[in-house]
């Protein structure tokens, strides 16, 4: 019992934060219930970002009830690709991404070639509620589907990788990388066995990843290094981050999001309950980061000051990142 009290303190010293102080320190204290519906259903946040002018992947449609799943076809067109998933879903749980049509019949992403009525029975299933949180029924989305820009053809396996960003009261705090493995199923979810990889918020450039909580430096799948590689446009995702502060009004928030081949960064999704892995990507505690961001608000709210998106970027990239940013 000793020895694990002495690994704790040795833990706190790090600003390692544990899921108890997570939950009273800042889900709880920053987050209101009222506000939980914004991120906790896909199409809300979605309409919500559209409003704003926020990129995110385009809406096909919305099937609600058994009898609308009559207008799949009509959603659906002539579109070769798409993803359909559950407006409630957590986990990655439920999500259909279809990337060919063949023979009249569908291939999905993993090369399984499914039917038309196998589609609508997975609708019918989202609708049950059989994804959603705490089995409610639910809404099916029906959207475009995120084709992985090339700079991660080497490091992930099929899916879609993605970027998640916590941020507090609008400042990023700290960032990964999350790359599908033949062990996920080709899905960015640490738990089913994807990949976190680090990253330095001042330049987009990878550190070090863990799989399945151990540290490793190369993808199990393609073997390549995971660690090194530069994310494009890394300005672009943290500006997108900080400004989903202002899109939902919660405090403490993981936010998820894609860089497309063709139509760059785009947010996936919202989280308010963000899980604490990205603190072993990162080597770093996140209570570290939180109380100078805390520290912050309490001199800015001093002077009677609000900062913009672009300004708490500035903010955290020179206050959290390993390297300077490069300025031009």
């Amino acid at each position: 019992m000793f020895g694990f009290w002495k690994t704790w303190k040795a833990l706190e010293a790090r600003g390692i934060m544990g899921i108890n102080r997570r939950n009273a320190d800042y889900v709880l204290k920053y987050n209101k219930r009222s506000l939980y519906p914004i991120v906790d259903d896909k199409i809300i946040t979605k309409e919500r970002a559209m409003a704003a002018g926020i990129h995110v992947p385009e809406m096909y449609g919305v099937i609600s009830t058994e009898k609308e799943i009559d207008k799949l076809d009509d959603i659906i067109g002539g579109r070769s690709d798409f993803v359909i998933k559950p407006a409630q879903g957590a986990g990655g749980d439920g999500i259909l991404v279809v990337a060919d049509r063949f023979e009249g019949r569908y291939r999905t992403v993993s090369g399984k070639i499914i039917s038309h009525e196998e589609i609508e029975h997975q609708i019918s299933s989202i609708l049950t509620g059989l994804y959603s949180l705490g089995g409610h029924r639910d809404r099916a989305l029906i959207e475009y589907r995120v084709v992985p820009d090339q700079i991660f053809k080497s490091i992930s396996y099929e899916g879609v990788p993605d970027i998640r960003i916590i941020v507090l009261m609008g400042y990023p705090v700290m960032a990964m990388l999350r790359l599908p493995t033949r062990q996920s199923g080709g899905k960015a979810n640490l738990h089913q066995g994807a990949i976190g990889v680090g990253v330095d918020l001042a330049t987009g450039l990878t550190l070090r990843g863990t799989w399945l909580n151990n540290i490793i430096t190369k993808h199990p799948d393609t073997t390549n290094a995971v660690d090194g590689v530069q994310l494009p446009n890394w300005d672009g995702f943290m500006k997108l981050a900080a400004g989903c502060y202002e899109l939902c009004g919660l405090g403490y928030i993981g936010v998820d999001m894609v860089l497309d081949q063709e139509k760059g960064p785009l947010i996936l999704e919202l989280n308010a309950r963000p899980g604490l892995n990205i603190q072993i990507a990162n080597d770093c505690g996140l209570t570290l980061r939180t109380h100078a961001v805390e520290a912050r608000l309490e001199e800015l709210k001093a002077a009677g000051v609000t900062e913009t998106p672009e300004e708490r970027v500035r903010f955290v990239q020179e206050m959290f990142g390993h390297i300077p940013a490069v300025e031009g």
